[in-house]
């Protein structure tokens, strides 16, 4: 929008919670979008506000199941639709209204990068995320939470200290 585009983003949001709410799925919204950004159709900027409205189209397939619960328990299945949808105002409330907060943005370029120069980084970084730090997180808090501390905390440290260090690499 030529006059007002800081307007455009929340549109696209407006748009990725119609277009989820008609589809009834934002897997298959998201889906469709991804490879658009990797053939280079829509920008990695354009596709997260729209991203962030499916999370918000989503959240209306609960309130509709909410809706058709029997009369005793509308109450509360209401109140966990509401929370879901809440949680995800709420999220795109964090990330998105300050520029400043939209760090997924250079993530995902960071993570898309990685991949393209080296192509076994996907592999690693899907197991690694989805397998591996679970399980370390599961089995450290089956220990016990002094235990999650004393070895999370150095863990988050020394992670906190390369992100600063890999900062210091680029502007200095």
């Amino acid at each position: 929008m030529p006059y007002v585009p800081w307007l455009t983003g929340y549109i696209a949001l407006f748009i990725g919670a119609v277009l989820t709410f008609i589809v009834q799925s934002s897997s298959v919204f998201t889906s469709t979008l991804t490879p658009l950004v990797g053939i280079g159709v829509i920008s990695l900027e354009r596709v997260y506000p729209l991203t962030l409205g499916s999370n918000i189209g989503t959240t209306t397939t609960s309130l509709l199941a909410a809706l058709a619960a029997s009369p005793d328990k509308l109450h509360d299945t209401l109140q966990i639709a509401l929370c879901h949808l809440f949680f995800n105002i709420t999220g795109i409330l964090l990330f998105y209204p300050i520029p400043f907060t939209r760090f997924p943005i250079p993530m995902a370029k960071f993570l898309g990068n990685e991949t393209a120069k080296y192509r076994w980084f996907a592999i690693f970084y899907l197991l690694g995320m989805f397998f591996v730090l679970p399980a370390i997180v599961l089995g450290l808090s089956l220990g016990g939470t002094i235990v999650l501390f004393c070895v999370g905390i150095p863990i988050l440290v020394i992670f906190f200290a390369i992100g600063i260090i890999k900062i210091m690499q680029k502007k200095c």
